[in-house]
């Protein structure tokens, strides 16, 4: 189970993402399952400006409360954007890749958290 510092990693993750409209945001408890993280966050932007403008939100958003992002790849093309903060993944997709991926299906070990349980 996460502890508090991943937790309110999480609840800040989420609030950038929903600040800027990302849709379908779903999170996933993957910390029994793997580790490299305790959660894995999923979100969805419209168009590649969108999704580069959500992984900004949350990489300011995150880094203002002391949790900087590890690493992130994809943000040129921003079909697919996996921020890294270690005990928490970011990945922001386009539509078109958030199907073709589908890391809720992927990851289907994990368990699916209820977003409103974080707020």
């Amino acid at each position: 189970m996460a502890d508090k510092k991943t937790n309110e990693m999480a609840k800040l993750a989420i609030d950038a993402l929903e600040d800027k409209k990302a849709e379908d945001i779903r999170m996933l408890d993957i910390s029994e399952v793997s580790v490299i993280a305790d959660y894995f966050i999923i979100a969805g932007g419209n168009n590649k400006n969108q999704v580069q403008t959500l992984c900004d939100n949350v990489t300011e958003k995150l880094g203002r409360a002391g949790y900087p992002e590890n690493h992130i790849e994809g943000y040129d093309t921003a079909n697919w954007v996996l921020i890294d903060f270690g005990d928490i993944i970011v990945h922001i997709f386009d539509k078109e890749n958030r199907t073709l991926y589908d890391l809720e299906r992927i990851w289907r070990d994990g368990k699916q958290v209820n977003i409103e349980d974080m707020k």
